[in-house]
């Protein structure tokens, strides 16, 4: 774009925003706009609109003719795009769990991350508490908690009343089985 470097998408969006402007975009890419003469007589509303157009690099003049270009909205695009999460980023949102993995070595992943952290290793805590903790994570604790335990990283009493964080190492052990 003429030198500017691509991530500048407001001149783009300014210009289309202008009426002038966006008509005089809109004559080029349909190919209306009239040949590049200066012996052609054009309104200096038009004229002031095609160098913008120019300038931010939405038309050029190629063999006198004007042409509109679609790489500065491609470059645009591009650089504005948002960065794909990784791991296990790719099921959160603002550290919060939008849906569990279902590739399984995904779903442990995450679930080692939820137990990392809301529970120190070898903390027992109420089922209540183990909820309130888990609830910034999920809006269904309950499940979440049962996720944690079935894949060994929390274990619970007999009574099913208090949870325990299983240590690391036990907890990879029993995944193993």
């Amino acid at each position: 774009m003429n030198g500017r470097p691509a991530a500048e998408w407001r001149p783009i969006f300014a210009a289309l925003a202008n009426d002038d402007m966006r008509r005089v975009y809109s004559e080029v890419v349909l190919e209306r706009a009239p040949i590049v003469d200066p012996t052609v007589q054009q309104s200096a509303r038009t004229r002031r609109a095609l160098e913008a157009l120019r300038r931010i690099g939405l038309i050029e003049e190629e063999d006198g003719v004007l042409v509109a270009r679609s790489d500065p909205f491609s470059n645009a695009l591009r650089t504005q795009a948002p960065d794909r999460p990784d791991g296990i980023g790719r099921f959160l949102r603002d550290g919060r769990i939008v849906q569990y993995p279902a590739r399984p070595s995904d779903r442990m992943e995450i679930l080692r991350w939820v137990a990392d952290q809301a529970l120190e290793e070898g903390e027992t805590l109420s089922e209540q508490a183990v909820n309130a903790r888990l609830s910034a994570f999920h809006d269904d604790p309950a499940t979440l908690r049962r996720y944690l335990v079935d894949a060994g990283l929390v274990d619970r009493d007999r009574a099913g009343s208090a949870y325990k964080r299983m240590p690391t190492v036990c907890a990879t052990r029993k995944r193993r089985r």
